[in-house]
């Protein structure tokens, strides 16, 4: 019953930027933490990013520090994932996750989150 669903991805130029959305569904997502994370090709899921509903970030990965950001659609129930000054080394599938009576973020990611998207890929190349 509780879904989430990444959105967004495509093919972008360096330096470009992107917007990701994740959509909850069978859930108020303002009562809960989302944390996202990314999966570059043979590599393992990376933690990025994590907000909570009041819009409290946590970041976990100094390589997109300043350049990606997180925010929030409470009315949609969305939440979104901001890409910018994109870099080829950003390339993978990016997800947002959350754990049943996640709150806040936690210090360390992945925390074992057990709800996750089906995952939305981003390609950053000329």
């Amino acid at each position: 019953q509780l879904q989430l669903m990444e959105s967004g991805g495509g093919l972008v130029q360096p330096g470009g930027s992107l917007r990701l959305s994740c959509t909850a569904s069978g859930f108020v997502l303002d009562n809960y933490a989302i944390a996202w994370f990314r999966q570059a090709p043979g590599k393992e899921r990376e933690g990025i990013l994590c907000s909570n509903g009041s819009g409290t970030i946590t970041n976990y990965a100094d390589s997109v520090k300043g350049r990606f950001t997180v925010s929030r659609d409470g009315a949609e129930n969305t939440a979104y994932l901001h890409l910018n000054s994109l870099k080829p080394e950003d390339t993978g599938v990016y997800y947002c996750a959350t754990k049943w009576w996640l709150i806040n973020c936690p210090r360390r990611l992945p925390y074992g989150m057990d709800y996750w998207g089906k995952g939305t890929l981003v390609t950053v190349s000329s």
